[in-house]
C-alpha cells in the first residue's frame, strides 16, 4: 500500500511544477505528516524531492527528474476509456483506477501539455443519470461489473414481477439510460436485458465463457431499446394536424414513431393539414401527451379519445368565455 502511494506521489509531483503538503495530503488521502515521512522516504531512495520552506512552500522535483513507471495497468487502462462519465465509474468501483489511469497519462505527457486534463474537464463534463432519479446506485453492480470485465459466469436471482427466478448468465456488458443500469447477458445461447436494481442475489463462478467475436454492444442495445419502445406502442390514434402541430408531433409523442408517420403521411390538404395514424402505448397517455399541441391537432378516432379531446375543448372554452381582455381573477 505504501509502495503504491510513494510512485503515486512521484506521479503527481511529476505532472505539476510543485504541491503544497496539504495538496498532496487531500489527493492521497493521508495527513500531511505522512506526507512529510514519505517525502523523506524518497529522498532516501534517491528521488529528488526538494521541500521550499514557508507559507508559500510545497514540494517539487529538481533537476528535470522524471519516472519511468508510468505504463497502465489493463483495468487502468480500460477504466481510462470510461473517464468521461465519473458516475458510473463511481457506481462500478473503477473510480481509483481512473484516477490512476489519467495521473500516470498526465505525467507521460510533455510538460508543455501538463494542463490537457484539467482544460478538458473544465470543459466537457458528462451527468449520465436523469434528473430526480435515485441517487444510490445498485448495490450489486460492482460484482457484475467485475464479472463483466472478466468474462466470468454468474448465478444470479432476479425479481420479475412477484416471483424470484434463479439464471446462470455470461455477462455481456453494462448500459447506463437514463441513470438506470442494464445487463446484456446471454442465457440458453440467447442474449437478454436485465435490469441491475431488480438483481437480488449475484454470484460470480469460476468459469470463463468465450465471448462470440461477432457480439456488439451498441448495436445489440440499439436493436432492444428500438423492440422495447414498439413493444410499448400498443394503440392508434388518427390525427389532423396543422403545419405547426406536425412540426411540434416528434417533441410531445416518442420521436422515433412521429416522424414515421410523419413520413408516411398522405399530402398536406388545402389548409396545409396533414392526416396521420400514429402509434401510441395506450389511449390516457395519448391524451395527457397531445393535449400538449392544443388546436394544432384533431384527434379523428378512435371515437372515444375524440370525445374526451371535445369535452376537454369543451371546457376550455367555457373556462376562457367572457374573460377576453382580462388580466386577473379582479378584472384589473
Amino acid at each position: 500500500m505504501r509502495a503504491a502511494r510513494l510512485i503515486k506521489m512521484v506521479l503527481l509531483l511529476q505532472s505539476r511544477p510543485s504541491m503544497t503538503g496539504a495538496e498532496l495530503a487531500r489527493r492521497l488521502e493521508v495527513s500531511e505528516r505522512t506526507v512529510a515521512r514519505d517525502v523523506s522516504a524518497l529522498s532516501e531512495a534517491g528521488v529528488p524531492v526538494y521541500a521550499d520552506r514557508g507559507r508559500s512552500g510545497g514540494y517539487r522535483l529538481i533537476g528535470g527528474y522524471r519516472t519511468s513507471l508510468t505504463g497502465l495497468g489493463r483495468t487502468e487502462a480500460e477504466a481510462l476509456f470510461l473517464s468521461g462519465v465519473p458516475s458510473a465509474l463511481r457506481e462500478m468501483g473503477l473510480a481509483d483506477a481512473a484516477s490512476a489511469a489519467r495521473l500516470k497519462v498526465s505525467a507521460a505527457l510533455l510538460p508543455e501539455l501538463s494542463d490537457a486534463p484539467t482544460s478538458a474537464a473544465q470543459r466537457f463534463h458528462l451527468d449520465a443519470p436523469g434528473w430526480w432519479q435515485p441517487a444510490e446506485p445498485p448495490g450489486l453492480l460492482p460484482a457484475i461489473a467485475d464479472a463483466v470485465w472478466d468474462d466470468r459466469w454468474i448465478t444470479a436471482r432476479y425479481r420479475r414481477s412477484d416471483t424470484e427466478v434463479e439464471r446462470e448468465l455470461e455477462p455481456y456488458g453494462l448500459v447506463l439510460k437514463a441513470g438506470v443500469w442494464y445487463l446484456a447477458a446471454r442465457t440458453d445461447g440467447d442474449h437478454r436485458v436485465y435490469r441491475v436494481d431488480r438483481f437480488t442475489a449475484v454470484a460470480a463462478d469460476e468459469r470463463r465463457f468465450l465471448r462470440a467475436d461477432d457480439f456488439d454492444l451498441p448495436a445489440f442495445w440499439d436493436e432492444r431499446a428500438a423492440q422495447f419502445t414498439r413493444s410499448l406502442l400498443r394503440e392508434r390514434v388518427e390525427l389532423r394536424l396543422t403545419p405547426d402541430g406536425a412540426r411540434r408531433l416528434p417533441y410531445v409523442m416518442d420521436r422515433t414513431a412521429a416522424r414515421e408517420a410523419l413520413t408516411g403521411a398522405a399530402a398536406p390538404d388545402g389548409q396545409g393539414r396533414v392526416t396521420v395514424t400514429l402509434p401510441v402505448e395506450s389511449l390516457d397517455v395519448a391524451y395527457e401527451q397531445l393535449l400538449a399541441l392544443g388546436p394544432e391537432a384533431e384527434v379523428l378516432g378512435p371515437p372515444d379519445l375524440r370525445e374526451r379531446f371535445a369535452e376537454a375543448a369543451a371546457r376550455g372554452a367555457q373556462l376562457y368565455a367572457g374573460r377576453q381582455g382580462r388580466t386577473g381573477p379582479s378584472g384589473a
